[in-house]
């Protein structure tokens, strides 16, 4: 298994993760055995990722932004940043709407799986809506309000507080650009040999990927609810997937033409952190190692990647976008709702603004849904329809926003001349500690 690339070892962690959730849930308490002695270990490795996720930010922008040293080159990479970034958002959930609207998957949903479905996720239902009933609580600026953190430390406790810590790391970082070379060399080689430790960290972290997939899938297959329901859901199912693969197309297109880089080059490069993206559900347990194989793999200098990725990690939710535009409709399908083109458009924008300052971890797509439900006017009841194979999409969804990142990491480096070539010349290099 040492001569396997990482990504090939990858997909083997997976693939007999799911044999074996098959295999143990075909007889009494081997379900059970999976969550006591294999399950743990996928949790130990999606935390040994979360562990480096605040530090890696902290470290990476910092020294990303005080390597600019000019407040006008951050102006101009920030404006481009943030401006792609809602251009694909856009793109996504108008084609989520555009798909769900010719495939029209609510229409085959049966009353008696709908009345199934909501009994079984009516407790799940009431906890995404009890937490989107405290956002809409909150006043206009509240999202505002909430990017400035009280104390530093106290934001850092959580992943959840990464636009907190993104706004930290950004004003200690022009602060280091404003004050004299000779007074912050001290500070910025510290953070220049942290950011070292950390992504040391991820290559020792990622020899253990393929294991920590392999326990994580193998629970998932082991927990699935019955497979009558996801028949019940197929074309649901289909529709967003779909949706995902044109917006990976789409990424491959804007890599090509701004970029002139090859499809081939892109995919092979990201390969690993759309894997990982895959088995843990999570943009920030997969952005250390988004990091390092777009800075070594795809060419995008460290002063680029380390501004633009974070970011993306936290408002760049293109796939979580497009699955709720054809969330949002085929609850109201399978009401029998027929909803409007101008609440239609309303959902582009909606979901494009909800998609702004989300967790960037498993389940927060759901609690951005019920905002958009009830925008539309479609029943939050009907959440329970997709909770049966919502884990699986959240794993496809969010290979697409960790695959958008690295498009638009690459675009905007290319736009301020910072896309070289590939730091490592053969993507199929293993992860060793050398």
């Amino acid at each position: 298994m040492k001569k396997l690339a990482l990504h090939w070892k990858i997909l083997l962690g997976m693939l007999l993760g799911v044999i074996v959730g098959i295999l143990m849930s075909s007889f009494d308490g081997g379900k059970e055995l999976v969550q006591d002695w294999v399950k743990p270990f996928g949790a130990i490795f999606i935390n040994s990722l979360k562990l480096i996720a605040i530090p890696l930010i902290l470290a990476a922008l910092i020294k990303g932004v005080s390597d600019l040293k000019d407040i006008s080159k951050l102006s101009a990479m920030g404006g481009r940043t943030i401006g792609i970034y809602i251009v694909t958002t856009v793109v996504a959930v108008s084609i989520g709407l555009l798909l769900v609207n010719i495939v029209n998957p609510g229409r085959s949903i049966s009353e008696t799986t709908r009345m199934e479905m909501v009994e079984n996720y009516s407790g799940n239902t009431a906890k995404y809506k009890e937490a989107s009933e405290l956002k809409k609580e909150q006043g206009p600026l509240q999202a505002l309000q909430d990017l400035v953190p009280q104390n530093i430390f106290a934001a850092a406790t959580s992943n959840r507080n990464m636009l907190q810590v993104i706004f930290f790391a950004v004003f200690f970082g022009v602060g280091l650009i404003l004050i004299p070379e000779e007074k912050g060399k001290t500070v910025k080689s510290f953070f220049d040999g942290f950011n070292e430790v950390i992504l040391k960290m991820v290559d020792l972290i990622m020899l253990a990927a393929p294991y920590g997939v392999f326990a994580l899938l193998a629970a998932l297959v082991a927990e699935s609810p019955s497979l009558d329901l996801f028949k019940a859901l197929g074309w649901y199912a289909l529709t967003v997937v779909g949706g995902l693969l044109i917006m990976i197309v789409f990424y491959n297109t804007l890599v090509f033409l701004f970029t002139k880089k090859k499809p081939k080059f892109f995919m092979n490069g990201i390969s690993p952190a759309q894997l990982l993206a895959f088995s843990t559900s999570s943009s920030a347990a997969t952005l250390p190692v988004t990091m390092e194989r777009v800075t070594e793999h795809l060419g995008v200098e460290e002063e680029v990647s380390s501004f633009v990725l974070p970011v993306g990690a936290t408002i760049n939710m293109d796939g979580t976008s497009l699955y709720q535009a054809v969330a949002a409709v085929f609850i109201a399908q399978a009401f029998g709702m027929d909803l409007t083109l101008g609440t239609q458009l309303g959902i582009i924008a909606t979901a494009t603004l909800a998609s702004i300052g989300s967790a960037a971890v498993p389940g927060a797509g759901m609690v951005m849904l019920v905002g958009v439900l009830g925008y539309a006017g479609i029943p939050e009841a009907g959440l329970a329809l997709i909770f049966a194979i919502d884990r699986p999409l959240d794993m496809c969804r969010t290979v697409v926003n960790v695959t958008g990142d690295a498009a638009v990491s690459m675009m905007v480096a290319k736009s301020v001349d910072k896309l070289g070539e590939p730091h490592v010349k053969n993507w199929d290099d293993n992860y060793e500690v050398k």
